[in-house]
C-alpha cells in the first residue's frame, strides 16, 4: 500500500520561511518523479513544483527564486523549502508520487497522493 505524509505546514507571517516535508513508504521512490501541488480555498489545485527521479525540476513562475524542492532518496523523503512567503501562498500543500506522462504539471499525470499540510500566510 503506497501511503504520502505532509507535514510542515503552519500558520505564518508573510516574508517568513516553511520547509515541508513529503515521506512516501510502499513504492520504489527513487524511481518515482515527484511534485508538490497546491489548492487555495476556492480555487483549483494548481501545479507548485515536481523533482524527477534523475534530479530535474521544475518550479511554477509563481514561486520560481522562492521555493526549492528536493529529495532525500536514501529517507525516502521529499521536501518544499519555502522561503520570502506570500499572502498568496495560503493553500492546502499536498505531495504527489508517480508521475508520468507528457505534462507533468497536471495533477492528473500523479498516481497517488498525500493528505495535504495546511499553509497559512498572514499579511
Amino acid at each position: 500500500q503506497v501511503k504520502l505524509v505532509e507535514s510542515g505546514g503552519a500558520l505564518v507571517q508573510a516574508g517568513a520561511s516553511l520547509r515541508l516535508s513529503c515521506v512516501v513508504s510502499g513504492m520504489p521512490f527513487s524511481r518515482s518523479t515527484l511534485a508538490w501541488f497546491r489548492q487555495a480555498p476556492g480555487k483549483e489545485r494548481e501545479f507548485v513544483a515536481l523533482i524527477a527521479w534523475l534530479g530535474p525540476t521544475l518550479y511554477a513562475d509563481s514561486v520560481k527564486g522562492r521555493f526549492t524542492i528536493s529529495r532525500d532518496n536514501a529517507f525516502n523523503t521529499m521536501f518544499l523549502q519555502m522561503n520570502s512567503l506570500k499572502a498568496d501562498d495560503t493553500a492546502m500543500y499536498s505531495c504527489a508520487a508517480g508521475g508520468s506522462g507528457q505534462n507533468l504539471a497536471f495533477p492528473s499525470s500523479y498516481d497517488y497522493w498525500g493528505q495535504g499540510t495546511a499553509v497559512t500566510v498572514s499579511s
